[in-house]
């Protein structure tokens, strides 16, 4: 048995926030394995203390630290001087009430490894357990999704671009393994530090829960689906509205819009009508993948790998998409997805509601793609394997 200290930037629930997906399903599955997990995580959502059951039963120990504020003075000085990087005490971190918590923890328990998932919130406290075997998943790159949202003219991005490649330049360099969920990813950070030992894993899918329906579907439904807090939903749904369901309507006036997901803003409210559908949360995204006739996702900011893809995919709903949508997951364009940049979404699109067979063979070959590559119980044992590797004692030397 395996004893886990896992270090992370939030919790593991609730899981229709995407970063607190892979937590929670990689702790379930390798606690059903036998592996002891202690959890010490940050948190930054009121509720979520009260939440801690939800998961407990898949840790020995569950503790979790209100996450602290970080100044803009705090990351200059940590990219003007090299010795700021990677603190030495408590107070020189960016919380301060982590590192005294893991230090403590380290000092009364012992781990055959220590797993961080996060990136600048918690890449510091390396210095804590350097001398175990240790890995880090920040799950993407950041300076991939800035890069996205830069080309689509955001300032702010722009301004940020820079400070997010030098400190993903530097972050992960002391650490035995890290690893991301897509090649994009990985690409990104071996372009900013060639000497990262880096591994894809991509997150999974639950299966049972996710199956495809015999029910039959919608003539001309387009849906997309999202948490509408991630600007970059946002921006997709604008696309959605201006440039593809127009000229759709044109070709096929029966087309209507699907947007299915939690909190959205006022604007997207207001875009209710005959046509479009904004149903803000729903206690379950199956029915609509479903019934839908399509799941068309123009995303053109982001990075890491897209859960909802995943799901849609497992449900066999034919699926238009952008590249930068289908990162990390293996479609082959007019086989199991169709894959075209956003001035082709629409083109594509009506094409797809026009053809019975094409739509066939992508729900069958987008549900064998999932079936075949995406489960947790696969990113588990691609887990499992990294554990063992970093946990191998090195070879012993012959004089």
């Amino acid at each position: 048995m395996k004893t886990v200290l896992l270090i992370s930037r939030c919790p593991p629930y609730p899981i229709h926030l995407g970063d607190r997906l892979i937590l929670w399903h990689l702790a379930r599955e390798l606690s059903r394995r036998g592996y002891a997990i202690d959890l010490l995580a940050l948190y930054d959502r009121e509720d979520d203390p009260s939440l801690v059951a939800e998961y407990k039963a898949f840790f020995r120990h569950v503790e979790l630290v209100p996450e602290a504020r970080r100044g803009a003075g705090d990351y200059f000085r940590r990219l003007l001087f090299s010795s700021a990087r990677f603190p030495a005490s408590s107070e020189r971190s960016f919380c301060p009430a982590l590192w005294r918590t893991i230090n403590d923890y380290l000092s009364r328990h012992d781990f055959d490894l220590v797993h961080c998932f996060g990136s600048v919130s918690v890449y510091e406290f390396h210095p804590l357990f350097a001398r175990l075997p240790n890995v880090i998943t920040p799950y993407e790159s950041h300076a991939l999704y800035l890069e996205s949202a830069a080309r689509q003219g955001q300032l702010h991005a722009r301004l940020q671009l820079p400070i997010a490649r030098r400190f993903e330049s530097f972050m992960f360099t002391p650490y035995d393994r890290t690893v991301v969920i897509s090649e994009a990813d990985r690409a990104m950070l071996r372009q900013l530090q060639p000497a990262l030992n880096i591994d894809v894993i991509p997150n999974g899918i639950e299966l049972e829960h996710f199956q495809p329906s015999h029910s039959g579907r919608d003539a001309s439904t387009l849906l997309f689906v999202g948490n509408y807090e991630y600007k970059p939903n946002q921006d997709a749904v604008r696309v959605l509205v201006e440039q593809v369901l127009p000229p759709l309507r044109e070709a096929l006036p029966q087309a209507r819009l699907q947007l299915v997901g939690l909190n959205p803003p006022d604007w997207m409210r207001a875009l209710a009508n005959d046509h479009i559908e904004v149903t803000g949360s729903v206690p379950d995204v199956r029915p609509y993948l479903a019934q839908a006739t399509v799941f068309v996702c123009p995303l053109r900011i982001g990075a890491g790998l897209k859960n909802k893809l995943l799901e849609g995919l497992a449900m066999g709903i034919p699926v238009v998409a952008t590249p930068l949508s289908v990162d990390g997951i293996h479609v082959r364009h007019g086989e199991s997805a169709i894959v075209a940049p956003v001035d082709q979404i629409a083109a594509e699109t009506a094409r797809l509601l026009r053809d019975d067979a094409l739509r066939e063979r992508l729900s069958r070959k987008g549900r064998a793609l999932i079936e075949a590559e995406y489960s947790w119980e696969r990113t588990a044992d691609s887990y499992e394997r990294l554990y063992d590797e970093i946990c191998q004692p090195p070879p012993r030397r012959i004089m």
